[in-house]
C-alpha cells in the first residue's frame, strides 16, 4: 500500500510538514517514489494567482526546446524557480538536470477568451509538451495551471525532499497533497506517481482498481483529450471526478454515486432515487472495484476523502479550525497536528464523503443516503 497525506491550512506551510508525516508512515511505502501537489500558494507565487505555472523535470536540451516552444505561442516568463542540484544524487534517486517551476504571462488576446477556452488551451499545451518530452525523453511535464505546483521523483520521500531542499519559501502552500509510493509496477514511470491532476482537480489513491480497464475505455471514448496516459490504474479516479464535475455538472456529493452507487433497493428509498438510478445506469462503467481510499482537492480548494464499499484502506481526518489534515494512518496525523482535539477525528465509512471546505473551519460529512444539494 502507498501512504497518503493531505493538509489544508490558513497559513502557508512548507512541503516538509507533509514529507515528515509520510516519513512516520514509512513502513507503508517502500521508498520507491514521492509525489507532491501544492496549491493556494504562499511565498512569491502568491502574487501570481492567475498566472499559469509549469512544473516538471527537464534536461538542459529540454529547457531550450521549452523556451522556444513557449516563445512561439506567445507566453513570456513572469517568475521562475530552477532547482539545480548536486551532480551526484543520493542512492536511489536518478540524476536530473533541472526541476523547473515557471509562471507565465498569458499571450496577447487571451483576455478576450472565455474561462472554458482558457482552461482547454492550457490543457492542450501541457499535453503537447508532454508528448514532446516523451518523444525525446527531455521533458517530464506534471502540470500547467494557475496556482499549482507539482513535484514527483523516484526515491525515498525524505531523502528526495532534503536533496531538492524543498523547505524553501517559494514552495510554501496552504494545500498540500503528498504520496509515498509503494511500487506495484515492474518499471517506475513518474507519470504513474500520485497525485494526478487535470484542470484544477487533483486526487491520489491508496488501493487497487481492478475495474481499471472498463473505466479507462469509457473515459477514453468521451472525446476529451485530457483523458489519456493511465500509466497508473489510479489516474482514472482523477478523471472520473473531472468528468463528474466538468462534463456532468455535478457536485462533489454526487462523486460517490458515480464510483460506488447505492444498491437498487436503497435507491428506491432515496429522495433523488429516479435521478440516481439514471446516473448509475449511464455511468455504470465508471463503478470502481476496490479496495480504494481516494483523497483529493477540488478547484475551489476543498479537500475530500472517500472510501469504497470494501473499506480495506485506512484513512483518518482531524485538526482544528484553520488547520486540518487527512492521513492514511493516525501516526501521520499525530505527527502533523499533535495539538488537535483527537475526540473529533473521523474515519469515513463507505457511504461517507468527508469534506474540508476552503474556510477550513470544520470537517463536513456527507452521506450517500442524504438528498443531493441543489447545483447552481
Amino acid at each position: 500500500m502507498c501512504r497518503l497525506f493531505a493538509v489544508t491550512s490558513e497559513e502557508p506551510l512548507s512541503p516538509m510538514m507533509a514529507i515528515r508525516a509520510l516519513d512516520v508512515m514509512r513502513e507503508g511505502h517502500d521508498g520507491s517514489g514521492v509525489g507532491l501537489f501544492l496549491s493556494d500558494l504562499g511565498g512569491p507565487l502568491e502574487e501570481l494567482k492567475g498566472a499559469p505555472i509549469l512544473s516538471g523535470i527537464f534536461t538542459n536540451e529540454g529547457i531550450k526546446r521549452l523556451d522556444q516552444f513557449m516563445m512561439n505561442i506567445g507566453f513570456m516568463t513572469k517568475y521562475k524557480l530552477s532547482i539545480r542540484i548536486p551532480k551526484t544524487p543520493p542512492s536511489g534517486v536518478p540524476r536530473r538536470d533541472v526541476y523547473l517551476i515557471r509562471a507565465y504571462e498569458y499571450p496577447e488576446g487571451w483576455e478576450a477568451l472565455s474561462q472554458e477556452e482558457i482552461d482547454y488551451r492550457l490543457l492542450m499545451i501541457r499535453l503537447q509538451l508532454r508528448q514532446m518530452g516523451e518523444e525525446k525523453e527531455d521533458m517530464i511535464v506534471y502540470s500547467f495551471w494557475p496556482d499549482v505546483i507539482m513535484i514527483k521523483e523516484i526515491g525515498d520521500p525524505l531523502t528526495v525532499a532534503e536533496y531538492l531542499k524543498l523547505d524553501r519559501e517559494e514552495l510554501q502552500a496552504r494545500i498540500i497533497l503528498a504520496q509515498g509510493r509503494q511500487n506495484t509496477n515492474y518499471a517506475i514511470n513518474l507519470y504513474a506517481c500520485h497525485p494526478f491532476f487535470i484542470q484544477g482537480v487533483a486526487t491520489m489513491t491508496n488501493g487497487e482498481n481492478t475495474a481499471f480497464v472498463p473505466i479507462r475505455e469509457f473515459l477514453s471514448s468521451r472525446g476529451f483529450p485530457g483523458y489519456l496516459g493511465y500509466q497508473s490504474d489510479s489516474e482514472v479516479f482523477t478523471h472520473i471526478l473531472h468528468f463528474s464535475l466538468k462534463r456532468l455538472g455535478l457536485g462533489i456529493e454526487a462523486y460517490k454515486h458515480v464510483i460506488t452507487p447505492l444498491q437498487d433497493e436503497d435507491l428506491e428509498k432515496h429522495p433523488n432515487g429516479p435521478f440516481l438510478k439514471h446516473l448509475k445506469n449511464s455511468c455504470r462503467r465508471l463503478i470502481i472495484d476496490g479496495p480504494n481510499c481516494v483523497i483529493g482537492c477540488l478547484p475551489d480548494k476543498t479537500l475530500f476523502m472517500v472510501q469504497d464499499r470494501k473499506k480495506l484502506r485506512p484513512g483518518v481526518l482531524g485538526g482544528r479550525p484553520g488547520l486540518f489534515a487527512i492521513s492514511s494512518e493516525m501516526c501521520g496525523l499525530d505527527a502533523a497536528i499533535p495539538d488537535r482535539n483527537k475526540s473529533k477525528d473521523f474515519q469515513p465509512m463507505h457511504l461517507d464523503t468527508a469534506l474540508i471546505r476552503p474556510e477550513r473551519q470544520e470537517v463536513t460529512i456527507w452521506s450517500q443516503t442524504a438528498p443531493l444539494p441543489l447545483q447552481h
